[in-house]
């Protein structure tokens, strides 16, 4: 992270950015936070990010940020951070709110938005290995993306600790969700497939816009098939990484197919 970031309006030093002790955020998870990609020195995707923010808020009940400021504050943030190349992450929380569950009556969100450089070189392939944690893609929660991540979080704990880079979660009924951190497109049957939404998958920017310009479609995948697929790729905001294996099963590659895939995300054809 910089040592700038943009919190509540205001700009200041992160070393010095401090949050309410009773912020629900910190307290409950009651809150949302959206990840974008930086280049150029701006956020190309920021009106996607923003809509999929206020769809979560309205999931939660809680009152969407207004634009014209966050807008504003993704400005103000990339000019005094200087960032040309990297992430943003945008937190929303529902504020500050007494002892208990239920909110206060009138909402004061907490708003934070911070930046990273890019990490240097291409991200490597991903060994999965399948997590004990399930996803459930009847939850309203399973569309947003929550504070609420520990399942996440320990999904990929327990896979480096096994010997894997990354998790893969399944729903209820086997069929593949996604990644710990990102969605699975895989080469099945000839097509590129990407789980739905209804199977657990997040609706991550990077699988809409995919979706979007036909380059791949939803479709069920049973673990039970995943010795079927020949190439996959975990995809989100700011990466594309191919998949090397699902627990001991080896999967292939298919340069032609990832270079037009980082193209489309990215914007680069990488050699």
């Amino acid at each position: 992270m910089t040592s700038l970031l943009w919190l509540n309006g205001e700009l200041v030093p992160a070393s010095e950015a401090r949050i309410d002790p009773t912020d629900r955020g910190l307290l409950l998870g009651d809150g949302l936070f959206e990840t974008m990609r930086v280049a150029a020195s701006c956020v190309p995707l920021l009106e996607r990010h923003l809509d999929r923010l206020t769809a979560g808020c309205m999931t939660l009940l809680l009152p969407p940020p207004d634009r014209i400021m966050l807008r504003r504050a993704v400005d103000d943030l990339l000019t005094a951070s200087g960032l040309v190349d990297g992430s943003m992450r945008l937190t929303v929380t529902r504020g500050c709110g007494p002892r208990g569950l239920r909110p206060p009556v009138q909402v004061q969100p907490t708003l934070m938005l911070t930046c990273a450089s890019a990490t240097k070189g291409m991200p490597g392939p991903v060994r999965l290995g399948v997590s004990r944690y399930v996803r459930d893609g009847n939850s309203p929660l399973s569309r947003v993306k929550s504070l609420n991540y520990l399942p996440m979080v320990m999904a990929r704990m327990e896979a480096v600790a096994a010997g894997y880079d990354d998790a893969l979660l399944l729903d209820a009924q086997g069929n593949v969700a996604e990644a710990s951190a990102a969605n699975i497109l895989l080469m099945l049957e000839g097509r590129l497939v990407t789980p739905p939404v209804e199977d657990g998958a997040l609706p991550g920017t990077s699988r809409a816009r995919l979706l979007e310009a036909g380059l791949c479609v939803e479709q069920s995948v049973p673990f039970a098939r995943i010795r079927e697929v020949k190439v996959g790729w975990l995809v989100s905001a700011l990466s594309q990484q191919p998949i090397a294996s699902v627990e001991t099963h080896e999967l292939g590659e298919d340069a032609e197919q990832e270079r037009a895939l980082r193209a489309f995300l990215f914007g680069a054809v990488v050699s």
